[in-house]
């Protein structure tokens, strides 16, 4: 009954983990599709500003400071967007890779909890066949 309660929840971990890799290489492949759009964003940086809720909270410095870090990001986020070409011709093989090695090792995890519920159950740590259990007779 452990084997197969271990290989189950095995099986589930790696559905859950392909899926897990399924939905985050959809979320980068719509990203990069739609990387021309976030040029509007780095050239209106300058034009940030903090909702009105938030004006009495938050200081003037702290405003003024994030105003410039997002004018220095708009020459980092230009020269990403120049190379989305490249990046998006590895995601899928990344995302492959990713998934490959992670499937690899939760099957290897599953190997080792079976292995570990032989040898518990060899050292007489599982169930007592016949002849292994005490008897009332014999006492």
């Amino acid at each position: 009954m452990f084997y197969a309660l271990t290989w189950f929840v095995v099986i589930a971990l790696v559905a859950l983990w392909s899926l897990a890799a399924w939905g985050l290489h959809a979320v980068a492949a719509w990203t990069l599709s739609n990387a021309g759009a976030l040029s509007g964003a780095a050239g209106g940086a300058g034009a940030f500003r903090l909702p009105d809720a938030w004006e009495p909270w938050v200081p003037p410095e702290i405003a003024q400071g994030l105003q410039a870090l997002l004018a220095g990001l708009g020459p980092v986020v230009d020269g990403l967007l120049q190379a989305v070409p490249v990046l998006a011709s590895g995601l899928t093989v990344m995302t492959w890779v990713v998934w490959a090695v992670g499937s690899v090792l939760l099957v290897l995890l599953g190997a080792a909890l079976h292995l570990a519920i032989a040898l518990w159950r060899r050292r007489g740590g599982g169930d007592a066949g016949p002849g292994r259990g005490t008897s009332l007779a014999a006492g």
